[in-house]
């Protein structure tokens, strides 16, 4: 039977999708003043994690900061509902520390359902889309009810639902995460519009009955006595109340896997999606690092009022019964029951490059991608998009110079550049070895980078942006103070000096260059300065890495200085790359489908080599 669509309420910008990159999104356009919709297959869903209950994480944890010094919302949710938080890799230099926190998933979910419904300028409507079409009065969005929705612009942030495929051994069937519904016609309808689409795959591990675990067999792992929040506007330090643990799959685990490999869905050829590179699944580990022993797996809560316990680290897509088998021989898990079974999905998701810098498809003008749908996993990488696309669909539509951010700006840059500049052949996963400014990104610091532009553009309070400012100013003024202030010699500071591995003093010296010393540190030299200010625990972070990193900073940023000369020159739209003499084919190929703005984005496209940036040089200097 034909259906008639009628014609329902009008938006400035439709989100599709109530995940970590639609609700960012949506919440941005929608406090930038744009009428929005966010529509989502399950209201109760909204903000749902069906992977590992867990925000941040190695560079994940810097984008979470990034996001909130700009004005996102994951931060402020994440601290309200933190089971456990951790600052990983303090063994390493303040570059790479990076906050990860243990997260009531139930609880966060309703804390972002609250924050939409709540949100001014925002409707959010429990409705599938089965089509988006555009038309010479804009893009309309169809729903499975036939209610069809005049946009100025659309998101695409649908995760894994866009025709997702569950597999579980033998067993596969049409699913989005969690048994939720699949967007299946939406898939077909980009299709239509000549999306450059493809399939890629993830998983999830077990989640299993608290009571049937046996802790006392694990390691315990415990959260860092003093945590730190991830947004900048907390004024009290999260509360750890849970404990994780750790334990390890042996040799047993590998045979049970090994002989039931040809039951696994990757390896029997049926799952026809990319899988992600740096997570995955327990039968790919066991294969392709054949020489370990063992490897660790994470014993974590999903939540306050649950007794689902997540196993980090154990992600599958075998059968049900051999899920059980190799669960159970590991020390502690003798007698685990699972809650739920662990699976593989497959998904649609756009090639990136088909993106310019703000998130627009190039080829459809008022349509934006953000999340998974870009080619990216992980719920920080997701929201990070949902952010930059929901402020440059908004900025579209109101006549604004689009927000831009660069490599040298962030990891939220680096991201972005890194997908629609190189693409990704696998699920994109933000680590901070993707940049090469990372002593410049450090999590710390993701307020004097990023707040004011979050502040400029309407999105950071005049409270926030005030504390911000004192702090600022409290650590430069602290830094002065320190290079100013000369400390002499004594019996007690040459004591502590020689305590400490290093020369004791013979003469005065200031103290900025005793902190400098590899051996010791701003509080540790507390006692021998008398005019030292109170200052809070951040301030006094960021004190001591600056003056310590002092000559690599300097040295990293005229390394910025150098790429942001190239970043200006400008690409003409209108170039012909056929016309430029002495540009290899494969350049002039590269060049045709990224379609560079600058030099400086030319030269990081794979397969353009120095040789070919210096031809487009000079081109374009005639």
């Amino acid at each position: 039977m034909e259906y008639q669509s009628y014609k329902a309420e009008e938006y400035d910008v439709a989100v599709i999708g109530g995940g970590h990159a639609g609700i960012e999104a949506a919440l941005a356009s929608a406090r930038l003043g744009c009428k929005t919709v966010m529509f989502t297959i399950s209201l109760d869903w909204i903000g749902n994690m069906p992977c590992n209950p867990s925000i941040g994480g190695t560079a994940k944890g810097h984008l979470v900061r990034e996001l909130d010094a700009l004005g996102g919302e994951m931060g402020k949710a994440a601290d309200k509902h933190t089971l456990q938080s951790r600052m990983l890799n303090l063994g390493k230099g303040p570059a790479v520390h990076s906050l990860r926190a243990q997260i009531d998933r139930r609880a966060y979910s309703g804390y972002m359902k609250h924050a939409v419904e709540l949100q001014e300028n925002l409707d959010v409507i429990q409705a599938e889309i089965i089509s988006i079409d555009k038309k010479e009065d804009g893009w309309h969005c169809t729903t499975k009810l036939f209610a069809d929705h005049l946009c100025k612009a659309v998101i695409l942030a649908t995760g894994t639902f866009l025709g997702g495929r569950v597999y579980i051994g033998e067993v596969n069937y049409a699913s989005g995460p969690d048994g939720n519904f699949p967007a299946t016609e939406l898939a077909k309808s980009l299709k239509k519009l000549n999306l450059p689409l493809r399939r890629f795959k993830t998983g999830t591990p077990a989640r299993v009955a608290r009571k049937s675990i046996d802790f006392s067999a694990l390691e315990v792992q415990k959260g860092d006595e003093h945590p730190v929040p991830f947004s900048f506007s907390t004024k009290t330090e999260p509360v750890n109340t849970a404990i994780c643990h750790i334990g390890y799959t042996n040799d047993e685990t590998k045979k049970v896997i090994m002989d039931n490999l040809h039951r696994s869905p990757l390896y029997a050829g049926d799952i026809e999606g990319v899988g992600p590179r740096y997570c995955p699944s327990i039968e790919d580990k066991v294969v392709r690092f054949a020489d370990k022993k063992r490897h660790q797996m994470f014993v974590e809560p999903c939540g306050d009022e649950t007794e689902e316990m997540y196993l980090q680290g154990m992600s599958s897509s075998l059968p049900e019964e051999v899920q059980l088998k190799f669960y159970r021989t590991i020390k502690g898990l003798e007698n685990v029951k699972i809650m739920r079974h662990a699976y593989a999905i497959e998904y649609d998701c756009i090639d990136p490059l088909a993106l310019s810098y703000t998130l627009e498809v190039k080829e459809h003008p008022g349509l934006y991608g953000a999340g998974q749908f870009n080619g990216s996993s992980g719920y920080e990488e997701a929201a990070v998009q949902g952010f930059i696309a929901g402020v440059n669909a908004a900025f579209k539509i109101q006549g604004n110079e689009p927000l831009i951010l660069s490599r040298a700006s962030s990891y939220i840059g680096t991201l972005i550049d890194d997908l629609v500049t190189k693409g990704c052949s696998d699920p994109y996963r933000m680590m901070t070895s993707r940049s090469e400014y990372r002593l410049l990104l450090r999590q710390d610091n993701a307020d004097e980078r990023l707040m004011p532009i979050g502040y400029e553009i309407g999105l950071i309070s005049d409270e926030t942006y005030n504390d911000f400012l004192l702090r600022k100013k409290q650590k430069e003024e602290e830094i002065e103070r320190l290079n100013s202030t000369f400390i002499g010699p004594s019996d007690a500071l040459n004591k502590l000096l020689e305590e400490s591995g290093t020369a004791p003093l013979t003469t005065g010296m200031r103290l900025a260059d005793l902190v400098k010393r590899p051996q010791l540190g701003y509080e540790l030299l507390k006692d021998f300065d008398k005019n030292r200010p109170t200052l809070p625990k951040s301030v006094c972070e960021k004190v001591e890495t600056e003056i310590k990193y002092e000559g690599y900073i300097s040295r990293q940023q005229a390394q910025v200085d150098e790429m942001l000369r190239l970043e200006k020159r400008q690409i003409p739209e209108d170039i012909d790359y056929d016309d430029v003499y002495g540009l290899r084919l494969e350049a002039v190929e590269k060049l045709k489908k990224v379609k560079p703005v600058s030099i400086g984005q030319a030269s990081r496209i794979s397969g353009v080599s120095p040789a070919d940036v210096s031809v487009l040089l000079i081109y374009l200097s005639k």
